[in-house]
């Protein structure tokens, strides 16, 4: 199998038909008076905001920005702000420094060079003030994680994985990237470095130690049964670095499921 860019392509409109649909159909079965949808300035949530705003209609979408200060970007915060305003969509702006600040404080063990601890409690914040909205306003909560992220376990289990629909989730990061131009995300947002936000200078793409061009491929190669080293070599990438995000993905299972249930 050749693994170049051609086999990602998708048919922009017709997925975004597809999602629009399902998206309807979901919050139509469920008995729900709209949904919300929290708004990074990224293109993941841009774009799941489009799609929702246009399978419900903008009056039924809450759009929440969660910023906190001195790690938020304003220019973050203004994205979220300008997609909101193109579609029409309420958009709240929460800072939840004060909140995550009090979870510190009254922890015992809270160790302040823990970024990642740290950082999760910040994703777990944002995902109850998501359902506090859905629970005042019957609504349901819509994630914007997509198939890259959910496949190598680069999400918070129960903060921004904590979600009733993930709309995108069957979507790679170069997958969203075609259909958020297609939609009509600004391509300032669709082309900005992705973050998850959770301290200050964290890159997706550094943390993850690939692109997201060439994590795609590594990923959509695993899944069509290709070798480590038939990856590599297609790629031109050492074996070391596939097997390494080969391991993410086993080690990252348990977030994709459900609680165990031990059978008494």
């Amino acid at each position: 199998m050749r693994l170049t860019k051609e086999v990602l392509k998708i048919d922009a409109e017709k997925v975004k038909n597809k999602i629009c649909k399902l998206i309807s159909e979901y919050i139509e079965k469920s008995g729900a008076s709209g949904a919300v949808v929290c708004l990074s300035g990224g293109v993941d949530s841009s774009l799941t905001c489009f799609l929702t705003a246009e399978a419900l209609g903008a009056d039924r979408v809450f759009g929440l920005a969660l910023p906190e200060r001195g790690v938020t970007e304003e220019r973050d915060v203004n994205d979220a702000l300008r997609v909101a305003k193109t579609l029409g969509v309420r958009c709240d702006v929460i800072d939840i420094t004060d909140i995550v600040g009090a979870f510190y404080r009254a922890i015992p063990v809270y160790e302040v060079g823990d970024p990642v601890s740290g950082g999760n409690v910040k994703a777990r914040v944002r995902m109850t003030v998501a359902y506090y909205y859905a629970n005042r306003f019957n609504l349901i909560v819509v994630g914007s994680g997509n198939k890259s992220e959910l496949m190598v376990g680069y999400f918070t289990k129960y903060g921004d994985g904590g979600v009733d629909i993930l709309p995108i989730g069957d979507l790679y990061k170069t997958q969203v990237r075609q259909l958020a131009l297609h939609v009509g995300v600004p391509e300032d947002i669709v082309w900005k470095t992705p973050s998850a936000g959770l301290w200050v200078g964290q890159t997706d793409e550094r943390e993850l130690g690939v692109t997201y061009d060439v994590l795609d491929l590594m990923l959509y190669g695993f899944e069509h049964g290709m070798t480590a080293e038939e990856i590599a070599e297609e790629l031109r990438v050492p074996v070391g670095k596939v097997l390494e995000v080969l391991d993410r993905v086993r080690k990252s299972e348990h977030k994709r499921r459900p609680p165990v249930i031990f059978k008494i």
